[in-house]
Protein backbone atom coordinates (compact mmCIF):
# COMPACT_ATOMS: atom_id res chain seq x y z
CA UNK A 1 0.00 0.00 0.00
CA UNK A 2 2.88 2.36 0.68
CA UNK A 3 4.04 2.03 -2.93
CA UNK A 4 0.52 2.78 -4.16
CA UNK A 5 0.32 5.95 -2.04
CA UNK A 6 3.76 7.01 -3.27
CA UNK A 7 2.65 6.51 -6.87
CA UNK A 8 -0.53 8.55 -6.41
CA UNK A 9 1.36 11.43 -4.76
CA UNK A 10 4.10 11.34 -7.41
CA UNK A 11 1.60 11.37 -10.27
CA UNK A 12 -0.33 14.26 -8.71
CA UNK A 13 2.86 16.28 -8.26
CA UNK A 14 4.11 15.52 -11.75
CA UNK A 15 0.90 16.85 -13.31
CA UNK A 16 0.28 19.79 -10.95
CA UNK A 17 1.86 23.18 -11.44
CA UNK A 18 2.21 23.29 -15.20
CA UNK A 19 -0.61 25.84 -15.43
CA UNK A 20 -0.14 27.61 -12.10
CA UNK A 21 0.13 26.43 -8.52
CA UNK A 22 2.32 23.39 -7.94
CA UNK A 23 -0.08 22.18 -5.25
CA UNK A 24 -3.24 22.08 -7.38
CA UNK A 25 -4.46 20.63 -10.66
CA UNK A 26 -6.02 22.91 -13.27
CA UNK A 27 -8.69 21.46 -15.54
CA UNK A 28 -6.14 20.69 -18.27
CA UNK A 29 -3.70 19.15 -15.78
CA UNK A 30 -6.50 17.04 -14.31
CA UNK A 31 -7.60 15.84 -17.73
CA UNK A 32 -4.01 14.97 -18.68
CA UNK A 33 -3.56 13.00 -15.46
CA UNK A 34 -6.86 11.14 -15.93
CA UNK A 35 -6.05 10.27 -19.55
CA UNK A 36 -2.53 9.14 -18.67
CA UNK A 37 -3.26 7.24 -15.47
CA UNK A 38 -6.98 6.54 -15.07
CA UNK A 39 -8.40 6.06 -18.56
CA UNK A 40 -9.57 2.52 -17.76
CA UNK A 41 -11.47 3.78 -14.72
CA UNK A 42 -12.85 7.14 -15.88
CA UNK A 43 -15.36 6.92 -18.70
CA UNK A 44 -14.91 9.51 -21.46
CA UNK A 45 -11.57 10.73 -20.09
CA UNK A 46 -10.88 12.51 -23.38
CA UNK A 47 -14.20 14.37 -23.37
CA UNK A 48 -13.70 17.92 -22.00
CA UNK A 49 -17.34 18.11 -20.86
CA UNK A 50 -17.07 14.82 -18.93
CA UNK A 51 -13.85 16.05 -17.28
CA UNK A 52 -15.46 19.38 -16.43
CA UNK A 53 -18.41 17.62 -14.81
CA UNK A 54 -16.15 15.25 -12.88
CA UNK A 55 -13.90 18.06 -11.74
CA UNK A 56 -16.92 20.11 -10.67
CA UNK A 57 -18.11 17.25 -8.48
CA UNK A 58 -14.73 17.13 -6.73
CA UNK A 59 -13.92 20.86 -6.49
CA UNK A 60 -15.34 21.60 -3.04
CA UNK A 61 -14.41 25.29 -2.92
CA UNK A 62 -15.30 25.94 -6.59
CA UNK A 63 -11.99 27.61 -7.38
CA UNK A 64 -11.54 25.76 -10.66
CA UNK A 65 -8.59 23.75 -9.37
CA UNK A 66 -8.21 20.52 -7.43
CA UNK A 67 -6.14 20.25 -4.29
CA UNK A 68 -4.66 16.88 -3.44
CA UNK A 69 -7.42 16.39 -0.87
CA UNK A 70 -10.10 17.07 -3.49
CA UNK A 71 -8.36 14.76 -5.97
CA UNK A 72 -8.10 12.06 -3.29
CA UNK A 73 -11.91 11.84 -3.24
CA UNK A 74 -11.78 10.51 -6.80
CA UNK A 75 -9.16 7.92 -5.87
CA UNK A 76 -11.33 6.76 -2.96
CA UNK A 77 -14.41 6.48 -5.17
CA UNK A 78 -12.55 4.56 -7.87
CA UNK A 79 -10.94 2.22 -5.33
CA UNK A 80 -14.30 1.58 -3.65
CA UNK A 81 -15.89 0.79 -6.99
CA UNK A 82 -13.00 -1.49 -7.96
CA UNK A 83 -13.30 -3.33 -4.66
CA UNK A 84 -17.05 -3.68 -4.90
CA UNK A 85 -17.59 -1.55 -1.80
CA UNK A 86 -20.12 0.85 -3.36
CA UNK A 87 -23.71 0.17 -4.22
Amino acid sequence: MEAAICTIVTQFKSHAGKDGSSSTLSKDEFQNLVIAQLSNYVKDASDPQAIEQLMGSLDENNDGELTFSEFWQLIGKLASKQGGFTQ
